[in-house]
């Protein structure tokens, strides 16, 4: 059941105070003495009540602003180009009906909850879009019962009553450990990202069913934060084990190019030694020498029809969750058969 939007009648009601003095107090204007501007702040705190920031958001929705809460840490989103593409993405139907994005980096999904929190009860958002969901994602139930329209970036099964946009990354994985096992790679590792990631469970268990079933070594699976330096740690650790590894998979781009200066450092030829491949292609991908074979989806394209579907759900209430296209794989100069 949706939460009802506490109002600024209902605070004045349960402070015993005019809507004009619970103003004053939250405006910190004169008119109000200060034990009457202690407890109608209070009261406020206790009903989950803030002040309306925003009208034109909530009046206006087809050209409000749109919240994006990000858990990275400034430093490394500015080195993901899957956020940039993302972001740009977003943008560019956000300019074509005057809207605006709100983005902000957060610490973890608790802290996202109380922030989009405070910006739905604010007035900060007209919507939000919802990415990097768990599984029983804590976002979900908070922010359903909060009434908040919201578009997720995320698998159907994790996404609970929120529409949900996604790509079928289980066929993606599937198709790009068959290409490696028919290149002759019988092992092949996988360094992963976070694993309570929906997405990343969902690469994990397609990685080991199809692994499993073509009767290949996949049993080598490291989760990372994401990041290059996390990256060349896994790649460090998979190339100088006793059973090496002749093919890693990654799961984004940065990984990937961290993972080819480790094959340097360690005096390993890429793709006659290991062959490495990348997921979210990119520019990245194609200035490497040599240059990374990547799971290639247009992820500016993905980003407008987020943006597009989150419209929809704004103007009608609802919109129907949908599948993006499946990323394809994209064979470069660093996968090859084993030497």
């Amino acid at each position: 059941m949706t939460e009802p939007r506490t109002t600024i009648r209902d605070v004045a009601r349960r402070a015993g105070v005019s809507r004009a003095a619970v103003s004053l107090a939250f405006n910190g204007k004169p008119g109000v003495s200060e034990a009457t501007r202690a407890r109608i702040l209070d009261v406020a705190r206790a009903m989950g009540w803030e002040p309306n920031l925003s009208a034109r958001a909530l009046n206006r929705r087809d050209t409000g602003t749109i919240g994006l809460a990000i858990c990275r840490p400034a430093r490394q989103l500015g080195l993901e180009p899957f956020y940039m593409e993302f972001i740009s993405g977003i943008e560019s139907v956000l300019g074509e009906r005057s809207g605006a994005l709100l983005l902000r980096l957060v610490r973890d999904v608790e802290e996202e909850a109380e922030l989009q929190r405070h910006w739905w009860r604010s007035g900060q958002v007209a919507g939000s879009v919802l990415v990097d969901l768990r599984r029983d994602d804590p976002r979900v139930p908070a922010l359903g019962a909060l009434g908040l329209p919201a578009v997720a970036v995320a698998h159907p099964s994790l996404t609970g009553p929120f529409t949900a946009l996604w790509t079928d990354d289980g066929a993606a994985v599937t198709e790009a450990v068959r290409y490696l096992a028919a290149l002759g790679h019988r092992a092949i590792a996988r360094v992963g990202g976070s694993a309570e990631l929906g997405h990343s469970a969902i690469r994990h268990d397609a990685f080991a069913r199809a692994t499993a079933e073509l009767g290949l070594d996949g049993g080598r699976q490291t989760d990372t934060d994401f990041s290059g330096a996390d990256g060349a740690r896994a790649t460090r650790s998979l190339l100088a084990g006793p059973a090496r590894p002749t093919a890693i998979m990654y799961d984004n781009d940065l990984m990937a190019v961290a993972g080819l200066s480790v094959a340097g450092e360690m005096g390993l030829r890429v793709p006659e030694d290991v062959s490495l491949l990348a997921w979210d292609d990119s520019q990245l991908c194609r200035l490497t020498r040599p240059t990374l074979s990547a799971m290639s989806h247009d992820v500016h394209a993905f980003g407008a029809e987020v943006a597009r579907t989150l419209f929809e759900v704004l103007a009608t209430g609802r919109a129907a969750s949908r599948q993006a296209p499946t990323p394809v794989l994209t064979p470069r100069a660093s996968t090859a058969p084993p030497g």
